[in-house]
């Protein structure tokens, strides 16, 4: 794992620490965080398959 893996990683790690505990606030009900947890999830495999197919 080189450096340039690593600077990314701890940015996408901060990013996370930053947004994590204001979505799980603001999605107190079950219902709600799995709807949007879905909806995010839906959002990262779509962007990750557009991403595989841009640099193949």
């Amino acid at each position: 794992m080189g450096f340039e893996e690593i600077i990314p990683l701890i940015g996408l790690i901060l990013v996370l620490t930053l947004v994590l505990p204001g979505f799980i606030n603001s999605n107190s009900k079950k219902r709600v965080f799995f709807k949007n947890l879905s909806i995010w999830g839906i959002i990262v495999l779509l962007l990750m398959i557009l991403l595989y197919f841009i640099y193949q």
